[in-house]
């Protein structure tokens, strides 16, 4: 890539990050509504349904907008307002009011990821690689959040949560930065004008399965900080490093994904992911001791390695589309795992963390069979549109 489009790819990674504390942060909060406020564990996990739920209705339509008018504008100021949300949610202790904030904060980073995930494939130009690297922002914020979370709420309680906003404010400069970039602009003018054939029908099943990864993960954000508390016999401090360890092994794995996708394909990988992910989830809950740590960190390498090939091939098989496919893959698709969090707490409750749990084995199975039979999308830049045919080489002939 050029030095300008290394530099957007750069900056809107960076902007990731800073957006994406808050989808981590909501989940990292959970244990401390449940300890400062004596939340029950279906309460709680209705803080986390109310983002997944305005994320699941707010993004695709975002999508849909970006695909008709593009809007880089809206990276910076919708940075500001996922923050601001989180930032609210601990102040006073009305949970209408604790629903209100973290709400806000959904629409915010519902709003930035179809506009930045249509600017970060232009910039990397058809690179698995440089997706991966844009993802890997993200996964650094979601990696980042227990901790500053921990550190931040450890210090004041719930009330010092205004002291959140500050990735926000940093995002928004990042964010502007990056629509500023000529890098950029160029690369957005030349795929405007992309075309080619929709193919709803295997991106319905695509959607399908990433609605299976996201209940899994969903899940395993809201609850493996307690569940790792209960089965080690840890404090919050076991809690958090559990929590860290699900995002922070992302992170790798997030890269590693775009790397063996560029020499293996997308769907190989996507599919062998999911494999992985059934038995790591059922190490996860299964294993006793210390040992859950090493199937945390092998279930984020499954969850983690096909998100970014989940947003490029969802592009490639509605190549008309890439806003909308952006805003499924990364927000219909991915929240409504969050409508699946209250009926687990509610599980919970009635049995035991660790049964609620168990249903989790199974979804990534299902979403590996739905993957099953689809073939390798071509890439939108590679498509018949704008792909220029080849140059024949003339021969010499002898008179």
């Amino acid at each position: 890539m050029s030095t300008y489009r290394n530099r957007s790819i750069i900056l809107l990674s960076l902007g990731h990050a800073c957006v994406d504390v808050y989808q981590g942060a909501v989940a990292a909060l959970v244990p401390f509504f449940v300890s400062e406020r004596a939340y029950t564990y279906a309460a709680a996990s209705g803080i986390v349904l109310a983002t997944s739920v305005l994320s699941s209705v707010v993004q695709p339509l975002f999508g849909v907008l970006t695909d008709r008018w593009p809007m880089p504008w809206l990276l910076p100021l919708s940075a500001l307002t996922g923050g601001a949300g989180v930032a609210l949610c601990g102040v006073g202790g009305s949970y209408a009011l604790t629903l209100t904030a973290v709400a806000v904060s959904g629409i915010g980073v519902a709003a930035y990821h179809p506009e930045a995930a249509r600017a970060a494939r232009a910039a990397a130009g058809g690179s698995n690689t440089a997706m991966g690297w844009f993802s890997l922002g993200g996964n650094i914020g979601f990696a980042v959040a227990p901790l500053l979370v921990a550190a931040v709420v450890a210090t004041g309680g719930l009330r010092a949560s205004p002291l959140l906003v500050v990735p926000a404010v940093a995002g928004a400069a990042l964010c502007a930065a990056a629509v500023r970039s000529p890098g950029s602009r160029a690369a957005l003018a030349r795929t405007a004008a992309a075309t080619g054939i929709d193919d709803w029908p295997s991106f319905v099943r695509l959607s399908g399965a990433i609605v299976c990864r996201s209940i899994v993960f969903v899940g395993l954000s809201a609850f493996v900080s307690l569940y790792v508390r209960q089965r080690t016999g840890g404090g919050e401090a076991a809690g958090t490093a559990a929590l860290f360890v699900l995002y922070g092994g992302g992170a790798l794995g997030t890269v590693a994904g775009g790397r063996l996708a560029d020499r293996y394909g997308r769907l190989t990988v996507v599919r062998r992911s999911y494999a992985l992910t059934v038995l790591a989830v059922a190490g996860v809950i299964l294993v006793p001791g210390p040992a859950v740590y090493l199937f945390v960190a092998l279930t984020s390498a499954g969850l983690y390695v096909p998100f970014a090939l989940h947003i490029t091939l969802g592009q490639d098989l509605l190549p008309r589309r890439p806003g909308t496919a952006s805003g499924v893959t990364l927000g219909l698709a991915v929240s409504v795992g969050g409508l699946a969090a209250p009926g687990l707490g509610a599980l919970a409750d009635a049995t035991s963390l660790r049964t609620a749990l168990v249903p989790l084995i199974v979804l990534p199975a299902l979403g590996g069979l739905l993957l099953r039979g689809l073939r390798e999308p071509a890439p939108v830049t590679e498509s018949a549109s704008v792909r220029r045919p080849p140059r024949r080489r003339l021969r010499k002939t002898s008179a």
